[in-house]
């Protein structure tokens, strides 16, 4: 099980967004785009309590970190991230991760996240990751309470955003990058999670 402290900036934009290069912040290249398609299921419990208290859990495949990832707060602008490996079941939650939000979880899945994914990555002149673009285009559903597979899902929600993540808080970096991205069109994001678009959303008006 590992775990680190995850900082990003989340935005909004169309589907049609043309999405900018970065070679021109200072100090630092753009590697070339990598596609990734990723594949993720959510749990919690009926009554959404790991929601309500701003934890996300989930199971994805794909890409550089597939696994269980637990999703907890930190300080402003990040979040406390677990990881754990896949294991053989798609629907047990590992043991070490359960443990640490025992008081409010016991759940069952609740949504399913599908992602197209490029990356592209910024370096230093002396070649370490200083941050990574994440293009995500997502289509997403609500599943019935229960999790149960013989009940049809939620309408199919699909949109596009854009993540710039750190390893270490650069403020005049992510200043930057925003800024790129704010002139091509990007806005900022209405939902600090993807998990949070698809409840609101999908949830009766």
């Amino acid at each position: 099980m590992t775990e680190f402290l995850e900082i990003e900036q989340k935005f909004d934009v169309d589907t049609g967004f043309d999405r900018p290069s970065f070679d021109e912040l200072p100090g630092v290249g753009a590697a070339e785009p990598v596609l990734h398609h990723l594949s993720a299921t959510y749990f919690d419990t009926a009554d959404g309590r790991l929601a309500a208290s701003k934890i996300t859990l989930r199971r994805r495949t794909g890409g550089t970190d597939e696994g269980w990832h637990l999703k907890l707060p930190a300080d402003a602008g990040a979040r406390r991230e677990v990881h754990a490996p896949l294991g053989t079941s798609e629907r047990q939650v590992p043991e070490a991760l359960a443990a640490r939000v025992a008081e409010v979880t016991g759940g069952a899945p609740i949504a399913t996240l599908d992602t197209e994914r490029t990356v592209v990555t910024l370096r230093n002149e002396d070649g370490r990751v200083v941050a990574e673009i994440a293009d995500d285009d997502v289509t997403a559903r609500r599943l019935p309470p229960g999790g149960t597979e013989d009940r049809s899902p939620g309408r199919e929600l699909r949109w596009r955003e854009i993540e710039v993540e750190v390893p270490t808080a650069d403020p005049a970096l992510q200043r930057a990058a925003a800024e790129v991205l704010f002139a091509a069109g990007a806005r900022p994001a209405g939902h600090g999670s993807k998990l949070a678009r698809v409840l609101d959303e999908s949830s009766p008006s």
